[in-house]
């Protein structure tokens, strides 16, 4: 049967699947319209199906925070290539999926993929939807939330990494700004040492100790050199202790505290990259 350019126009439109791909499933759907979504739809999982050991180092890692302010979630959305992953309409579905993150508030990626989406479908089924447009395996690789008085939201100019910073109170705009784009720059891998398990500090110890006695240090001088060098290492690793990025003769808690009160601290962050 005949389709014409205006039914696929109409498919194209609503799908946002390719003009042959819009033709093709009116064709096999015989100009059923319902029944080419369908088909869409099941190309889309085939190609999940068939591309579900490709890699996905690619694509958009976004934060955002509620409107009060007190709640924040980051997304990675991955891709294949960086071709798709710099395509305004990619990043604009990111954008759909962490508006619906911060929305619902869902309690891991489990429950975001059930969640309603704009489409029509749930978060899942969209996503296959769109790997059956775009050709390629798309995943929410990352999706992480923190909770606090005050919630601060950073995204890296490129889109490629983006953080949370959570405060025990009200912080000015700049000061939460500072500390997530801080977050960004220097990568703790905690809040403060008190965050850091055991077998990591253990670790950091006996390489210490076995660099001081390489160094031809007593070994009996060598488990307080260890303890000196972990100090340091805290102060490396951890956001609280870090010289702040603006004034590295103060620690980042140092820069909160005199900005907002000696109450004032850093409660939580997280940390997202593609990188």
């Amino acid at each position: 049967m005949s389709i014409t350019a205006a039914e696929v126009n109409k498919l194209r439109k609503q799908t946002g699947a390719g003009m042959m791909d819009c033709k093709k499933a009116l064709t096999e759907a015989e100009g059923d319209f319902e029944k080419a979504i369908e088909i869409l739809r099941k190309k889309g999982q085939k190609i999940a199906a068939k591309r579900g050991d490709n890699e996905i180092g690619e694509g958009a890692v976004l934060a955002s925070t509620n409107d009060s302010g007190t709640r924040g979630c980051i997304i990675s959305l991955n891709c294949e290539t960086d071709f798709v992953a710099k395509n305004s309409d990619y990043v604009s579905f990111a954008q759909s999926i962490l508006d619906i993150a911060v929305a619902s508030a869902a309690a891991d990626k489990d429950a975001l993929m059930t969640q309603a989406h704009p489409s029509g479908v749930t978060v899942g089924e969209e996503i296959t939807n769109q790997m059956g447009r775009l050709g390629e395996r798309i995943e929410v690789a990352r999706y992480e939330q923190i909770e606090g008085d005050a919630v601060v939201a950073y995204i890296h100019p490129g889109n490629r990494l983006s953080t949370l910073v959570s405060f025990n109170g009200k912080v000015e705009e700049q000061v939460g700004k500072d500390v997530a784009m801080q977050t960004a720059a220097m990568s703790p891998i905690a809040l403060d040492e008190t965050s850091i398990d055991q077998a990591s500090i253990d670790k950091e110890l006996e390489i210490g100790k076995e660099l001081a006695i390489k160094e031809g240090k007593p070994a009996e001088m060598a488990e307080n050199i260890a303890k000196g060098r972990l100090k340091k290492w805290f102060k490396e690793v951890t956001l609280v202790h870090q010289a702040f990025i603006k004034n590295n003769k103060q620690s980042v808690a140092d820069y909160v505290k005199e900005t907002g009160g000696s109450d004032r601290a850093i409660t939580g962050f997280s940390r997202v990259s593609l990188d």
